[in-house]
């Protein structure tokens, strides 16, 4: 297949192996039909600024992702926003809208930095109640949720009641590209109206054949989901006994909440030094009071790794007086 295919999906990029690993995917998540884009970040560009018009809304969570944010700027549309995971906002929202336009809401099903899960029933529950649809990014939940790595969406039984599901290969895949999955007649709107899809060229095959090997692994190894969530637990419990404050996640993305720009950096750098790699993430990735560490699991770490992180963490936390 060569180590690029020179072109877009449109024109000369789409091969036949593009198009199998579509197949597979949108079987997958439980949807018609799925569309490989270039980069994650590219599929919630593309997506979500050509979905709706200058008269519809585009609804978002606070805490939604950047790509999310950047679709949503490239969009005629209206945008509103509503607080994080907060439904009593969400119907606030809602309830501004006109009710014969189109209402898009998009939001994270795991959100990448605080960790915790977005209340999919009760989105569902309002976007029926007032004629809505609903967009959910996947990146961090494929491979994590489900019985063998489906995503939040059928973990949580809503897929029927989702209009799009978008999946990156960057994370669960250890690839590059990402995909939308959605019904037929969507599908076919994107292939001509996401720009991003449209001018960019192509998932390299070497990408997509390592994308293609990894949900091979997912579909036929999900006892690595389980040792995932068991390794998850065992991290917890023990930042919850060591006093750390973990927001409400719930997953094996934990934040780790300093609230202090220059102790978020140092303790970075001195857990690297001791072997130890976790994230800092800082403004703009969250509000300026909210500074933390991220540390994220994966299923091939043992609890022994995991005793010596928590040692080191509490170490670096005490050291620099967090804790």
């Amino acid at each position: 297949y060569g180590t690029g295919c020179a072109g877009s999906r449109f024109l000369n990029g789409t091969l036949d192996i593009h198009e199998n690993l579509e197949k597979r995917l949108s079987a997958f998540v439980g949807k018609d039909e799925a569309l490989i884009f270039s980069t994650g970040f590219q599929v919630n560009l593309g997506v979500v600024s050509c979905l709706t018009g200058r008269e519809d809304y585009i609804i978002l969570d606070e805490s939604d992702h950047a790509s999310i944010i950047e679709g949503r700027r490239l969009s005629f549309s209206k945008t509103l926003k509503f607080k994080h995971n907060d439904m009593e906002s969400l119907e606030k929202v809602l309830k501004t809208c006109q009710p014969d336009k189109i209402k898009l809401i998009v939001v994270d099903g795991v959100f990448s930095m605080e960790g915790d899960v977005a209340p999919l029933p009760q989105i569902v529950e309002l976007a029926k109640k007032y004629h809505a649809n609903i967009m959910v990014d996947e990146a961090h939940g494929i491979g994590v949720f489900g019985e063998h790595g489906e995503g939040v969406c059928t973990a949580l039984g809503v897929t029927k009641d989702v209009d799009l599901i978008m999946g990156t290969f960057s994370k669960s895949f250890a690839s590059l590209g990402g995909f939308i999955a959605c019904d037929k007649e969507t599908a076919n709107f994107l292939r001509h109206h996401a720009r991003s899809y449209i001018f960019s060229a192509s998932a390299t095959p070497a990408a997509i054949g390592a994308a293609n090997a990894a949900l091979d692994i997912m579909l036929s190894e999900p006892e690595r989901i389980k040792a995932l969530w068991d390794v998850t637990e065992y991290a917890l419990n023990g930042f919850r006994q060591m006093g750390c404050e973990i927001g409400h996640t719930s997953t094996p993305i934990i934040p780790l909440y300093i609230r202090d720009n220059e102790k978020t950096f140092a303790i970075t750098r001195y857990l690297l030094d001791n072997g130890i790699f976790v994230n800092p993430v800082v403004s703009p990735a969250v509000a300026p009071s909210d500074t933390l560490i991220r540390f994220s699991l994966m299923a091939t770490h043992t609890r022994e790794q995991v005793d010596r992180a928590l040692n080191a963490i509490e170490e670096a936390f005490k050291r620099f007086e967090v804790l």
